[in-house]
């Protein structure tokens, strides 16, 4: 487990094929050479030299982002049994239907625009030299049950500060699912150096509010009259937690 690192390249080629990669979330390989102007040989130095920093894969001939952001865990309830696991590519309908779900049934406005450009971009993972964008999803049957989401800044002002979104759909809760998603968050951030996470919360929603109180997030401020929902002025609620 590592945060990702700001990626540097020894050419303009293998800078080229990475933020082709990374801007698509995944490629196949001979669009990603035609995309280039290499030589076959060229293209498979750079290709190469690339993976051997550990910044792209490939497997059977598609090509994505290497980004180690940790292992699959295995709970089990009463209920059911969910893993928890790094967020792929091959995710992103689940997501954006999960998230769409969520925020559907309350007010949450910050995961709202994580959707949002989770479409414009569409790429679950974004791993560049101002943003990554890390995603680890609770899985029922291979279904996306759950997220947490952080987004890093790769400004050297902000690096030390993520922001996060966190959320279950209805038929999942009251089983741990959410729990299990926000400690997987907050550890993953504490364990490669950040000193705070943060959300934003409307002050309507109560679920929300008491759902990070109980796990030790403290209201850090209150912008008035933040949000405009179902025509009435509503204040947002900065929650954080602190290493």
């Amino acid at each position: 487990m590592r945060a990702p690192e700001r990626p540097t390249f020894e050419s303009e080629a293998s800078k080229t094929i990475y933020q082709y990669v990374e801007r698509h979330g995944t490629a196949a390989r001979h669009r990603i050479r035609e995309m280039t102007s290499l030589s076959p040989e060229e293209f498979r130095s750079e290709l190469e030299g690339l993976e051997s920093k550990g910044y792209l894969e490939e497997s059977g001939g598609t090509v994505r982002l290497a980004l180690d952001v940790g292992s699959v865990e295995e709970y089990e309830t009463d209920a059911e049994t969910y893993l928890i696991r790094p967020g792929r590519n091959r995710d992103f309908d689940g997501l954006v239907e999960t998230i769409r779900e969520v925020t559907s049934k309350e007010s949450y406005v910050v995961a709202e625009s994580v959707a949002e450009q989770l479409l414009y971009e569409d790429a679950v993972t974004r791993h560049n030299t101002v943003e990554s964008r890390v995603f680890f999803v609770a899985t029922i049957d291979d279904e996306v049950a759950g997220w947490v989401h952080l987004d890093l800044p790769q400004v050297e002002k902000l690096r030390e500060t993520a922001q996060l979104t966190v959320g279950v759909r209805p038929d999942h809760r009251r089983r741990g699912v959410g729990d299990a998603l926000l400690t997987r968050g907050v550890d993953w951030a504490e364990a490669n150096g950040y000193r705070k996470v943060y959300n934003s919360v409307p002050a309507t929603n109560d679920e929300a509010l008491a759902f990070l109180e109980g796990h030790g997030w403290n209201t850090e401020g209150i912008r008035r009259n933040h949000y405009t929902i179902d025509g009435e002025f509503i204040d947002e609620v900065l929650m954080a937690y602190t290493f």
